[in-house]
């Protein structure tokens, strides 16, 4: 018998192979007494997915199974989970455990606890040697806190990637204040991007998209940007000085955008500049002289908390928020391929995939 329970899951083996998935089974954290386990339906792919198997981000611990956008349904929990029941239709982000003890747990700030557990590919401190894993498998085990009821008026599909990408844009986007009033760009029309966009215009701020090129400039009208900026263009920026009161930037490259000083020009008087892409490779030069001109700051989120995270759904719900989302039925190939092409950054998905036909794998 081995030691831990065992789930079943497509796993990266190496850095240097690391779209050549294999499915086997892995080991999983004993049971709590809050934990829930979650068969899994359906799973958004992340970029933060390449970047931890390719090591873009520093070096992870293989075999690893990633996935962190997972919809499906509660088969387990243990005595003391209160918030769902056996059956209920939930959600997993990109977070399993925190402490929910220290100072940020106790202010709605768990994505920032010192000791939080990721969905994939982190150490349970109690369990030498084993390794958190994700969502392209046929369960995933988390504390309660971290499972989130899916409204019914949204499908798995659609609901899946705001679990990372979704909350990821819009934690940002309610703690600086957007809303009416507050002009709001975007930068970055992609997975995260197209999120900023989406729930930037449902809480009312005057929205604008800001891209490279204006490839995507008809997208997000659809989405509800009034408005859209070209970087590409000579003097983009000089129209829009000082007239913004939040930017979010959602890059996942930076290319000509190392020029930090032209978008945060846009800024208004203590405007915020909020990056929550990660590229892997980019160094963004801050200037003082940069700063002082309009008195900006520059700064960064991580993830959202439990209530900005049902907050978000809910906001889906009463507005009518529809992800872009393009389906891929989940096996090895099908899964080599998808995580090529975004590390591709082709801009083929418009503008998220998710993996989907669970079953046919993990039901035979």
């Amino acid at each position: 018998m081995p030691q831990y329970d065992q789930f079943t899951g497509f796993q990266s083996g190496s850095v240097e192979k690391w779209t050549q998935v294999q499915k086997k089974q892995f080991n999983v954290k004993p049971f709590g007494e809050y934990d829930v386990d979650v068969e899994v339906e359906c799973c958004g792919v992340c970029s933060s997915d390449i970047h931890s198997i390719n090591g873009g981000w520093g070096n992870s611990t293989f075999p690893l199974t990633v996935g962190h956008e997972v919809v499906g349904r509660v088969v387990r929990a243990g005595p003391k989970v209160t918030l769902m029941n056996l059956g209920d239709r939930v959600g997993i982000g990109a977070q399993i455990w925190s402490c929910l003890e220290c100072h940020q747990c106790c202010n709605e700030n768990e994505t920032y606890c010192p000791d939080l557990i990721a969905t994939y590919g982190h150490a349970w401190p109690q369990h030498p040697g084993l390794i958190s894993q994700g969502g392209f498998a046929s369960h995933v085990r988390a504390h309660e806190h971290w499972v989130f009821p899916i409204p019914a008026e949204i499908p798995s599909h659609l609901a899946a990637p705001m679990l990372c990408a979704g909350i990821t844009s819009y934690s940002p986007l309610v703690r600086f204040g957007a809303g009416p009033g507050k002009k709001v760009g975007i930068v970055g029309v992609g997975g995260l991007g197209h999120y900023g966009i989406l729930f930037s215009a449902a809480l009312g701020a005057e929205t604008w998209a800001i891209a490279r090129t204006n490839a995507k400039k008809e997208d997000t009208i659809k989405m509800g940007a009034i408005g859209y900026l070209a970087t590409s263009e000579k003097d983009w920026n000089v129209p829009h000085k000082m007239t913004f009161d939040l930017i979010i930037s959602t890059a996942n490259s930076f290319g000509d955008g190392s020029d930090l000083g032209a978008y945060l020009s846009l800024l208004n008087v203590l405007g915020k500049w909020v990056s929550v892409g990660m590229p892997e490779e980019a160094t963004l030069t801050i200037r003082p002289q940069d700063l002082a001109g309009n008195g900006c700051f520059v700064g960064a989120t991580h993830l959202g908390s439990r209530k900005e995270m049902l907050d978000m759904l809910q906001l889906a719900v009463s507005k009518n928020i529809s992800s872009w989302v393009e389906t891929v039925p989940i096996n090895a190939e099908n899964l080599s391929k998808t995580f090529k092409s975004l590390h591709e950054n082709s801009g083929a998905v418009r503008y998220r995939y998710c993996m989907t036909e669970y079953d046919k794998e993990f039901k035979q």
